[in-house]
């Protein structure tokens, strides 16, 4: 029997919570919340959707019950306030820390072998201080944003080649921030076959310009922060950990030397499995891309730096 919890009933948490349930990942999702019937409310509707989806998860909604959430596998935290037109990441610290820091503690009481998927923002440093905050061990502490940037990626790859999204292959790694992610266009490809030969290199600098710009483009149509590929994203590192996929997704990994980075989580390829992060994936870099990679590292740590000041770790 496999658990997952889901913390945050907001849109990014309820709908990771509803592609879990849709794609029957895992058996039990406790979707929990601080305010009062969102996160039942949220999981009744979902049930009532079972009929039509064929989900076969059972569904628990609770308001600060995390009693309800013990034993759980794999915990993804949402939880925080989203972004809205004109911020950045970074400007949601404050708040976000003491949030994160409170409810990974409530949830690694109850579930102590869980591992954690960090998505709440800015997710390079939630994921770092959850880490430093809780003393697990790195493989347990997995940032989501890479996979996020990846499929935004792959998204105007595809519509750049003209090509099915599912031909389409792309990375990004470095910090999960507008200014500091790296999409790999030099790896890109479209069923194998290197991107560049269906996407002129000015087309293949607008994509990457795009990727980079991904998710405050979608807060200034939307208004707050995007749900669907985030929520989906999340999902999807979950199922490569519940069914021990040894999927290579890029995710937030604690750098311990790799990359030539030290005690930093930032985005590169790993492995992702029943252990959750079981390999740093190490993959050739240009000199330009590794240059960006080490500015993302700095951009990163003076932002890890703010939890320092305020005494989060």
């Amino acid at each position: 029997m496999s658990k997952v919890t889901v913390i945050g009933a907001g849109m990014v948490g309820a709908t990771c919570a509803n592609v879990l349930a849709a794609r029957n990942i895992a058996d039990e999702i406790v979707l929990i919340d601080i305010k009062e019937g969102l996160s039942e409310g949220k999981m009744l509707d979902m049930y009532q959707a079972a009929a039509t989806t064929d989900s076969k998860s059972k569904l628990v909604g609770c308001t600060n019950d995390y009693k309800k959430t013990a034993n759980s596998d794999v915990v993804v935290v949402t939880s925080g306030i989203p972004r809205k037109p004109g911020m950045t990441r970074e400007e949601l610290i404050g708040t976000n820390a003491n949030i994160v820091k409170s409810v990974v503690s409530q949830a690694l009481a109850h579930s102590p072998r869980a591992i954690f998927v960090i998505v709440s923002n800015p997710m390079d440093t939630m994921a770092y201080l959850t880490l430093k905050s809780t003393g697990l061990p790195k493989n347990r502490v997995i940032g989501m944003g890479g996979a996020l940037d990846s499929s935004r990626f792959r998204c105007y790859l595809a519509k750049a080649a003209g090509a099915n999204i599912h031909d389409v292959d792309g990375m990004v790694i470095g910090g999960h921030g507008d200014t500091t992610m790296i999409p790999l266009v030099s790896k890109a490809t479209v069923k194998g076959v290197p991107a560049s030969q269906f996407i002129s290199k000015k087309k293949l600098e607008q994509v990457a310009a795009d990727t980079m710009v991904g998710g405050a483009t979608l807060t200034g149509l939307l208004g707050t922060s995007a749900w669907y590929a985030p929520g989906a994203a999340a999902a999807s590192v979950v199922e490569s950990v519940l069914g021990d996929q040894k999927r290579v997704i890029p995710c937030s990994c604690y750098l311990e030397g790799e990359y030539g980075q030290e005690d930093i989580m930032i985005g590169v390829p790993a492995v992702i499995g029943r252990k959750g992060i079981e390999k740093i994936v190490k993959i050739d870099l240009t000199a330009d891309e590794t240059e960006k990679f080490a500015a993302s590292a700095a951009a990163v740590r003076k932002v890890n730096r703010i939890l320092v000041d305020t005494k989060a770790i």
